[in-house]
């Protein structure tokens, strides 16, 4: 796995490119008295920033067999690569990866242009020294393994179309994620937080456990947490079973608190116990609360993300408890209005709470007819009632009338769907 802070550089500015890697594999190796060695399989090269080409893996012909020699003992490159007759065997070394293996064709996340993109290609020099220089990712990189650059080139240009190679300058990649190695991380990682936190989320799935809780180390708190809402629910366990408690505890208290359940719930009882000791007082209680609720169909997608008013408030008073107690909700649709028995009376919307007087009470608009559902109503029958009268959320309530929490449609959608696929 590899961060790019990457700076894009245009064909005309890299100017000591010899080679691409495309071009270099399966070149045949032979020695300086003309034997016939092999053929280049992959090379191996330095993880830091000059990433110097250190070693040749060679491929022997009409054999499996595969030789390492140091390019110290590399005379020249031509057609074909000539090493010395009396070369030695080497081994991979520590902080040390190969080109083939550990580069190509391996997802980076470019941070520059705040996206994940794909190495297609590796730029190679060889003076004054054998490294690599960048990387390519645009579709010529591609198109290059096929050798029909040169046609493919030219038809483009007949129609008129962009035909440029996309390079990121390797002093602009930094290697994350070692063969044999140690983390290394830069300053500039922490613009890991401009990336879409879905498709930051769909790289890290496809990368170690390890990997990924070095990334969410160096993001804030708010932007890692958004990261790990978005990863499946197989790969967030696996995340919690790894970091310390009290890291755990700082996103579970950032998260929705119906995806925080379904995270916390794949745990054992044990882990979870210790992971919600970290949080205050107030969010163990919610959580608690809705756990409790989670052994039915509605309860396990309950969330506790709602605000509730009495019918006399006045909108202005409305107004200022949404906004200091909502600041971290995903989601404000609907206020719900109780009465002195907190018994659920009325409901209504943002809009409509806009267009009134700010010192008109909340009884003198709210809607008295609320649609609801209780916790042994089937998802099914939740979802058409939000179909039905177009509701973006349902309020989940007992048999006193007591609001237990809400359904939100896209929470419903989700896991009836999952039944389905």
């Amino acid at each position: 796995m590899l961060i790019i802070t990457g700076h894009r550089v245009s064909c005309n500015c890299i100017i000591k490119i010899v080679f691409y890697f495309s071009e270099l594999k399966a070149k045949k190796v032979i020695s300086n008295t003309g034997a016939v060695i092999g053929k280049i399989n992959d090379l191996i090269f330095s993880a830091d920033s000059k990433a110097v080409v250190t070693k040749l893996v060679i491929q022997k012909y009409h054999s499996k067999n595969i030789l390492v020699i140091p390019t110290t003992d590399l005379i020249k490159i031509n057609r074909c690569l000539v090493i010395k007759s009396n070369f030695v065997i080497t081994n991979l070394a520590e902080n040390e990866l190969y080109v083939d293996k550990n580069l190509l064709n391996k997802q980076i996340i470019d941070l520059k242009g705040d996206k994940v993109v794909r190495v297609n290609d590796v730029v190679i020099r060889d003076k004054p020294f054998l490294c690599l220089l960048g990387i390519d990712y645009g579709w010529l990189g591609m198109i290059r393994w096929l050798k029909i650059e040169s046609l493919v080139v030219w038809l483009a240009k007949a129609f008129g179309l962009s035909a440029h190679s996309r390079f990121l300058c390797w002093t602009d990649v930094q290697p994350l994620e070692l063969g044999r190695g140690h983390v290394k991380l830069k300053k500039e990682e922490k613009r890991l937080a401009n990336i879409n936190p879905e498709d930051l989320a769909d790289y890290l799935e496809k990368t170690n456990i390890k990997s990924t809780t070095k990334i969410l180390d160096i993001m804030e708190s708010q932007s890692a947490a958004e990261v790990v809402a978005s990863l499946n629910l197989n790969y967030q366990s696996a995340l919690f079973h790894h970091i310390p408690e009290y890291k755990a505890s700082k996103i579970i208290a950032l998260m929705d608190p119906d995806e925080a359940v379904d995270v916390l719930s794949t745990l054992s009882s044990r882990r979870r116990e210790k992971i919600i000791k970290f949080l205050n007082y107030d969010k163990q209680r919610e959580l608690e609360k809705l756990f409790s609720l989670a052994y039915t169909e509605v309860g396990r997608l309950i969330t506790s993300e709602f605000i509730t008013v009495k019918s006399n408030d006045e909108v202005k008073k409305v107004i200022d408890r949404i906004r200091k107690e909502t600041t971290d909700f995903s989601f404000l649709s609907n206020i719900y209005v109780i009465n002195d028995k907190n018994q659920l009376v009325g409901v209504f919307n943002l809009h409509e709470l806009l267009l009134q007087d700010f010192h008109r009470p909340v009884y003198k608009f709210m809607i008295q007819n609320v649609v609801v559902v209780h916790l042994t109503t089937p998802e099914e029958i939740a979802l058409k009632r939000m179909l039905k009268y177009k509701l973006s959320s349902l309020p989940v309530i007992d048999s006193n009338k007591h609001i237990l929490g809400i359904l939100t449609f896209d929470d419903v959608t989700d896991e009836i769907l999952k039944k389905y696929r």
